[in-house]
């Protein structure tokens, strides 16, 4: 992905909440025969994660782990955050084509394969990660009843932890126009409009507040 310095997104934290809230990815492999193979997965964090890295746990539904080759090359891990289109006549009267705002995240290593206790473990996190939000949580492992059932349907999955590697992260959020111009564009996606989107608004104005923090050098 092409980056350029006004929208670069390169603070592993950043990238870490990213994952936080958006956890649905894209995994992307190119196998041995040079097919490239997508599937779509949620992720979480690994907490034991040293600081300053980005681990991810997840698992897939076989036999996905052979269509990607699971272990044997390095992937690619897509994170898409919120993104929307920005029309030109949000802008002023001057001629201007429109644009699309986004964050996303690209991020590179390669999967290990966990033991099926671990992949137990792993999953009874993931659930517990989306539940916690629940009114009254349904955990995987909270009666005998469901922990039977984990027990007997681990086996239909695979589960894998990703150190990333590398990764590139961009944050296009129209850092490059004036700033009345950024709070016309605000209004509208806070509005009623066709192309509303409060979740793109709390983005700009993260990015905006961001830009405006001094740095820890100034």
């Amino acid at each position: 992905m092409r980056t350029n310095p006004s929208f670069a997104l390169d603070q592993v934290d950043e990238v870490r909440r990213l994952i936080q809230e958006y956890p649905w990815v894209t995994l992307v492999s190119s196998t041995d025969a040079g097919e490239l193979v997508a599937s779509h997965y949620p992720v979480i964090l690994d907490t034991a994660a040293a600081d300053g890295e980005i681990v991810l746990l997840s698992h897939v539904g076989r036999p996905d782990e052979q269509l990607h080759e699971l272990g044997a090359h390095e992937i690619l891990v897509i994170v898409q955050g919120p993104h929307g289109y920005i029309s030109p006549g949000w802008y002023d009267a001057r001629p201007a084509v429109p644009t699309w705002n986004f964050v996303t995240a690209h991020l590179h290593g390669t999967p290990e394969i966990l033991s099926d206790a671990e992949n137990l473990r792993v999953l009874a996190a993931l659930v517990d990660h989306f539940e916690d939000r629940m009114d009254e949580p349904r955990r995987m492992n909270g009666t005998p009843e469901n922990a039977d059932y984990a027990a007997r349907i681990v086996a239909g999955t695979v589960g894998f932890r990703l150190r990333v590697t590398r990764f590139t992260a961009k944050d296009k959020m129209s850092q490059n126009k004036p700033a009345a111009t950024v709070d016309r564009i605000l209004a509208e996606l806070d509005g009623d409009g066709p192309y509303a989107s409060p979740a793109l608004a709390a983005r700009m104005r993260r990015a905006r507040d961001s830009a405006a923090e001094p740095s820890a050098a100034e």
